[in-house]
Parts: C-alpha cells; structure tokens; sequence
C-alpha cells in the first residue's frame, strides 16, 4: 500500500467528526488482535477541552530534553495525517504509515469477517491503532496520547495510561459529550480510574466538582494545579516558555505535573529538563507567528475559551492593525467567538472551508455583533481567494491573523509554505 492509497482508505471511512463512533469496544478489539501493542511502553492520557495538544507537545519537549525515547499522538493534523505521529520529535515517514495502515487495515477487515466486529472501526479508531502499533516497533519507552474527544469512550483510553491529565474543560462538542458544563467534564474525567495518577489543571467549580467525585469514585488522590509555575520551586525564577500566550502557563503547570509524576514510575526527569523542555517546545497552529511582508500569526482558535486565550494575546502583544481571516465549522459557537474577536480586528475576511462541517459565509456574517460595522466584513470565495483579499487591504506595518479553525490554518498553510518561513 502506497500513502496515497492509506489516505484514501482511511477518508473512505467517513469523516473523522462526522462518523464519530464513541466506545471502546471496537478498539480494544482491534488492539487484542494486533498483539496489544501498547502493552510494551507506558502511556500517558491527556484530555480537556483546550491546551491538551499544548500540553502534549511540551511534555513531549521535557520527556525528550531528559534522553527518554517517546512517542506522541495528536489530533487534527494541519496538513499531514503524518503530522498526528511523531516518535522522537520527527514525524512518521509517508511510508511507514502506508505500511501500518495497511496492517491495521488487513487486521479489521478480518475480524469483521470473523463476525468479532460487525462494522469496520472508524478513522479515528484505526489511526489509534496505527500510532501505538508504531509505538511499539519504534521501541519507545513512552506514549503521550491526546484524547481526541471527551475521554469516556475516546480510543485513546482504551491504551490504559497510568498518569492521566484534564486540562480546563469548557463548553465544546455538545452535541457528543452533553450540554452542560458538568455533563462535559463528566465524559473527560472518566479516564480518572483506579490506579492513575490525575493531574488536575485549575478547573471552573462546576467543571472541578465533578472531577473531583470520579477522584473519589476511582479512589484517586488527584494532584491539583495553580496557574503558575511555582510547583518548579527548585529553581531561582520560572522558565521561559517556548510556546505564546499567558495560558500556556496553566498548560505548562501541567505537563511539568505529568513530568514530576514520571518520576515516580522510574523515569529520570530532572527540573532543569524540564525548564529547558518547556522553552525549546513548539506546536503548530496556536500561536504561531510567520515572517513575511506582511507577517501571519496562526492561531486555531475553535471555541469560546480558546478565542479568547487569543483575544488576551491580541490585546496584550500586538499593537498594529490586524486583518483577520475567519472560518469556523458550523457546529461551533460562532456568535460567542465574533463577539470576542471581531472588535479587534480592523478588517474581517470570512472563507468557507473544503470541509462538510464547515460553516457558511453568511452564517459566519450572520454572527457577527449587531454594533460591528458591516463595512469590516469581506467575504471571500476560497482559502487561497481569502488571502489575497487581506493582502490587499493589509497595510505595511499590518498583522494577519488567521483564525476559527485548525482546519483553516492547515489550509493556509498548506497553501502557502513555500512562500513564508515560520519565525524563530
């Protein structure tokens, strides 16, 4: 099987969020007949609704600064299925992947056969598999998994991490994990179970409260975070952070957390990597700042939280005018997110999305606040049409920023890396 080939087969099992399928059955299925892989390295579980691809990435960064071989699966990919796999700081080779996914493939198609799974798994469910099968032949010592949705039922839990970590929980993915605040966090705190280590980041007290009970439930003692990073008290002042934005200290409060609990499990893990893990840590799409005339700041901000993480930088860090490009997905809280960004752009860009969850351009314009003055608003036809609107209208000393969606920014960016190099 060529990449090619392992791309289509996987799209051909329907869209990773719109055939989501949740439970564990499937994959532990799969899993059993691959040999269990993940039964030959130790992993660790990361959900939340915002900063646990974050947190991945910096624990990721730590684990690799203190010589520890590890692994690291998250999702989306901006442009890459590749990008979801990384062993070592380097992505999976094109090839390797085709190989594992045709392996995984064979192996699904047969236990569907055999009458052991009566439809075959979904995306999400095989690129799972596909990771920690590569895990194991890479020999690593470590898995760190990003839930890809809420925790209960994700497959990702079905790899049985021993330190488990919630990052905030907010309102998100309603329709799939409930429509409340403690109904999210419920779904995300399941993957608290007897015998894990739980590192708790700060949490709103309802979201905190639920947590707390499956602690209780599980027999748990959790290990609960400040929004700071004085839990590295051997050190004369805090570390420099490699990744933008004063929230990523909550996110780095808690991959240092993680670390700190690695230690216990034999994992040799000293402060000064992880002060140096945390500043040489990068994560593409949040917060990401391209050179260029004029520079692009990226930033996949996909709910409420998260826009207004970005909102906060904005108003912080960036004094020039902004032209922003917006696309969201439809299921999102688009009215919340363009109150909070709108304001501070001096022009808006709206673009469809290539994706059947993507949300119209009159939705988007639909959304914005009723005292904002249309005259802000351009609408585009493409990615590629919408950068050549803000282009135009950005003025020398100008910003574009490039938000509402992952998926926006991997359309970006696909489209024009050859033309901007991201700064250092």
């Amino acid at each position: 099987m060529f990449f090619d080939e392992a791309q289509s087969y996987l799209l051909s099992l329907g869209h990773e969020t719109l055939t989501i399928k949740l439970g564990l059955r499937n994959t532990e299925r799969l899993l059993a007949a691959l040999d269990n892989p993940h039964t030959a390295y130790l992993s660790v579980q990361i959900a939340g609704t915002n900063g646990k691809g974050s947190t991945a990435v910096m624990l990721e960064s730590i684990c690799r600064t203190a010589g520890i071989r590890v692994g690291l699966f998250t999702s989306p990919h901006l442009i890459s299925i590749t990008e979801r796999i990384r062993i070592d700081g380097k992505d999976i080779s094109e090839d390797e992947f085709a190989r594992l996914t045709e392996r995984v493939k064979q192996v699904a198609e047969a236990l569907v056969r055999q009458g052991e799974l009566q439809t075959l798994p979904t995306f999400f469910e095989h690129v799972t598999a596909i990771a920690l099968l590569a895990f194991q032949e890479a020999n690593i010592e470590l898995a760190i998994l990003e839930t890809g949705l809420g925790g209960r039922l994700d497959s990702t839990t079905a790899a049985g991490a021993k330190i488990v970590a919630i990052t905030p929980v907010s309102m998100d993915h309603e329709e799939y994990l409930g429509h409340t605040l403690a109904e999210i966090a419920m779904e995300k705190a399941a993957i608290i179970r007897p015998g894990v280590a739980a590192i708790i980041a700060p949490q709103a007290p309802q979201a905190l409260a639920v947590i707390e009970q499956q602690c209780r439930t599980a027999g748990v003692a959790p290990r609960l975070l400040d929004d700071s990073l004085s839990i590295l008290t051997s050190r004369n002042s805090d570390p420099k952070l490699g990744l933008r934005g004063r929230h990523q200290v909550v996110n780095a409060t808690t991959a240092a957390a993680m670390a700190q609990s690695l230690r216990a499990l034999g994992f040799i893990i000293p402060d000064e990597a992880i002060a140096k893990g945390l500043e040489a840590a990068e994560h593409r799409g949040r917060l990401e700042l391209w050179d260029g005339r004029p520079p692009i700041l990226f930033d996949g901000a996909h709910n409420p939280a998260a826009a207004r993480a970005l909102r906060d930088y904005l108003d912080e860090f960036v004094d020039q005018p902004i032209i922003m490009i917006f696309g969201a997905m439809r299921d999102k809280a688009l009215h919340e997110m363009a109150a909070i960004l709108f304001p501070v752009a001096a022009r808006i860009v709206l673009t469809p999305l290539d994706n059947p969850r993507a949300a119209t351009v009159e939705a988007m314009e639909s959304a914005a606040p009723s005292d904002l003055d249309r005259s802000k608003l351009s609408r585009a036809t493409s990615v590629d049409d919408a950068m050549r609107i803000a282009r135009g209208m950005t003025p020398p000393t100008g910003l574009i920023v490039v938000t509402g969606s992952l998926y926006l920014v991997g359309a970006v960016q696909e489209s024009h890396v050859a033309v901007h190099q991201p700064a250092n």
